[in-house]
Formats: C-alpha cells, structure tokens, sequence
C-alpha cells in the first residue's frame, strides 16, 4: 500500500511554489498525496517565518498535527520552510514529535527525508540557500485559472527589519529560457493568469544579464505564450524603469496592476530601515506610473511602529495615504526579530502604540476603498471566475485589479451550473462592500 502524505503550506505565494515542487518529487517517487491530514501517514508542513505572527502560526500547526501522530493514525511530521531554516536545532529540541527538519536550500531532498523518517531515522539536512537550484516540476494547486511562476529567489536589499536574506538567501534570478518554459507548461495545462513573484522581481536580471530584464521576460511571455493575464508583484519603488513602464503600455497581457511595498514615506523612518531611493524614490515612482500608464491600479504595504517613528513620522504617513489613494493597502505592525539590525534600535515602541496606528490607518484606507469601490457601482469589469461558494450561493471571481489572496473578490450572482471556473466573464457590478464588490454576468 502507497504511504499517503499530506501537506499544510504557509506564508507567501512563494513558500507554495516551494511546496508544489515538493510535491512534485513525491509524485513522481510514487508517493500518494491526502488532502485530508487525518488520512495521511506523514504530514509535511511547508512553514512560514517572516515575522511574529507568522511564527506563531507555524507553530501552532506543528502542534496540531503533532496532535495527530499522538492521537490518530499519523505517524511522522516532517517539518520544512522558513521557520525550518531559521530555527535550525531548535525545531527538533523543541518539538519531540517532530521526525525531520528540511531547510529552504532543501527542498529538492524532500524524498529523502521521506524516505529517511519512514526506516524511523529522525533526519535534518540544511543545505546551502544560496544554492538550491531553481524551478522544477511541480504540482500546481491553485486549480482555478491562475498560477505563480517564481522568478528569483532571495534579496540583496539587506532592509533592516527584515529576515529574508538569513533565510532565502542572496538574491539570484532564473534563466529566462527557463521561465518562459515553465511558462508554457503552465499555460498548456490551462493556466490564464500568471503571476510573477520573486522576492524583488524588479532585480530580476541583474545579476545574469547585467540589467534589469523584467520588461523583456514580460514580452517573451506575452509572445511565446497564449496566456492571456500577467500580473507582477514585489517590484521595488527604486527599480521602476522606463522600460517596464513602456511594457504596460504596449503589452495587452500585462495588468494594469503592480505591486510597489513602499513601507513608509517618512525620510527618517525609511532611512533607519535602509530603504534605497528613501521617499524621493517612493513619490518619484508612484508618480510616473501613474501619469504614464492610465488606470494602472497600485498595490502597496507599509508598516507602522518602527522604531524611532515619532507622532510627526506617523501622520506624514497618514497624509501621504489620503494624497496617494492606493487601490489596495496592506498595514503591518513591525514585528521584532532577532538577529535583523533593527532588533536592536533604540526607542522600540510599545505594542498599544503599534496597535493605535494601525487602526487608524486601516480606518483611512478603508475609506479610501469605500469611495473608490462606490465609484465601480453600474461599470463594467472582465473577471476571472474561480469559484462557487454554495452556501452563500454565488460565484468567486477576481478583476484585473485584484490579486488573489490578498486583494477583494467580485461575488458573481448566477446559478451553480451557468458559470466555469477558470473562464472570463464581464460581470456589471451592482454593490460594493468593504473590500469586495456584488456584479452579475452581462453581454461583453
């Protein structure tokens, strides 16, 4: 009988990238894979260790499932991901339920610690991060119209709060043949949407090619694909070339959609946290993409509470939001993590402060997404249908201007049975909610 295996993926879309691929090598050794964990004789968790919360997270699915090998028919756990690489020997000490420990520069290895826990050997392995080859076949389990296809892997940007680089490591891009490959697999496979994701996909080249090559990897996959929706995410405000802003204007498969994680606008604040270009850069590029691609729709996140950020810091931030109107905002409290320079600033500000501020910037872009959604009432929007939820009793789909998972969705009023997941559809919108908005199906 085949050894069942189940998995739990957490964090980023480019952790799930990482997991697919794991799942890919334990498809082709044969392996049966469970989405149902209580099923399964080893549970592999993909885990995610960027800031406290997610931390906290990873840990407390470790316990659940290792709740499973005590009380149900589960026999190993396998734990693999950033808190894996982060936490190297303590995930083991730790955690006595805990068979193995995979690192991020070890995923290929994944069936050998399969292999390993199954002869009852308790295994780690901590390759390289820098050398972990990129890509692979994978299993792609996002089954309704869209993929991720990773395009580099780590960061050299050495932002002060951030873990990235301890555990990605240096930043270093895939070969365009490559990509344009995976791409055509993908598409092949009946993929619509492609979603571009690196840790800085606006680097991507630069260390292959000399320049900054995004605009030319976006036209190879326009040209050499039939995909029909690109999207980026993760550029950086410093990075925004002329070329890439020239790509959205020529290049019908490209979304009018990019995804810029400013942080702040603060010169003191952005300084502390080492972010290249400062606020010159942030308001230069925000402001040439907007008078140079129309309708382009502008993904950001910041984060409050870091430390030295004054009142005066923060309602600059504040104005700097109601000038800037982002379409979407996503706010962090900044979390503090050992071993980043900024764990041992001066002036931490407390948690009710960080709590204060977040609320009420939350408060300012959720008025910013009322006033912006009230105005799509009776327009029409192509979205991509991706699926049906029976108990509300309408379809899930997405506009060009919303990523999945972290942006709104447009619930689609027909009947189960009428629509395709993975199809495109103009649907007139006719209500908005807080973050998401009610349309129904009309004639293009």
């Amino acid at each position: 009988m085949a050894i069942k295996i189940g998995f739990v993926s957490l964090g980023c879309p480019k952790n799930l990238l990482d997991t697919e691929v794991m799942l890919g090598h334990l498809v082709d050794a044969g392996y049966e894979i469970t989405a149902d964990e209580k099923e399964a004789d080893i549970v592999i968790i993909n885990t995610c260790a960027f800031i406290e919360d997610a931390k906290k997270e990873s840990i407390d699915n470790i316990l659940d499932v290792a709740w499973l090998k005590k009380n149900k028919n589960l026999k190993k756990l396998i734990v693999t991901g950033c808190l894996a690489q982060r936490y190297q020997a303590e995930v083991l000490k730790e955690f006595p339920e805990v068979d193995a420990v995979l690192g991020t520069g070890s995923i290929h290895n994944i069936v050998r610690a399969v292999e390993r826990v199954s002869n009852d050997e308790r295994f780690s392995e901590f390759c390289d991060e820098n050398t972990v080859w990129l890509g692979g076949d994978r299993i792609v389990t996002t089954n309704n119209g869209y993929a991720y296809i990773k395009i580099s892997e780590g960061c050299n940007n050495r932002c002060t709060y951030c873990t990235i680089p301890y555990i990605r490591g240096k930043f270093r891009s895939r070969k365009m043949d490559d990509i344009i490959k995976e791409a055509k697999e993908l598409v092949d496979m009946g993929t619509k949407e492609l979603i571009v994701i690196g840790q800085d996909t606006t680097s991507y080249g630069i260390d292959l090619y000399g320049e900054y090559s995004l605009p030319k990897l976006i036209n190879r996959i326009a040209n050499e694909t039939n995909v029909e929706w690109i999207r980026i995410l993760y550029c950086y405000p410093d990075k925004i070339t002329d070329e890439l802003i020239d790509e959205f204007n020529r290049n019908d498969k490209l979304l009018k959609y990019i995804d810029i994680p400013v942080q702040h606008i603060s010169q003191p604040v952005l300084k502390r946290m080492n972010r290249r270009g400062g606020e010159e850069a942030v308001r230069n590029s925000i402001k040439k993409l907007r008078d140079n691609v129309p309708g382009l729709v502008i993904r950001s996140t910041v984060i409050v509470g870091f430390p030295g950020e004054t009142e005066e810091d923060f309602n600059k931030l504040c104005e700097f939001v109601k000038e800037v109107k982002f379409d979407h905002l996503g706010v962090f409290t900044y979390s503090r993590e050992e071993n980043t320079p900024a764990y041992d600033f001066a002036n931490q500000v407390d948690e009710q402060t960080k709590q204060d501020r977040y609320d009420i910037l939350m408060q300012i872009q959720l008025e910013i997404n009322e006033k912006k959604d009230k105005d799509k009432i009776g327009k029409k929007e192509k979205v991509l249908i991706e699926s049906y939820d029976p108990v509300a009793e309408v379809y899930i789909a997405r506009s060009e201007g919303d990523a999945p998972d972290i942006d709104g969705n447009i619930f689609v009023t027909a009947k189960k049975g009428t629509l395709n997941e993975g199809e495109f559809k103009v649907v007139k919108i006719e209500e908005a909610l807080d973050y998401d908005l009610i349309g129904k199906v009309v004639e293009e």
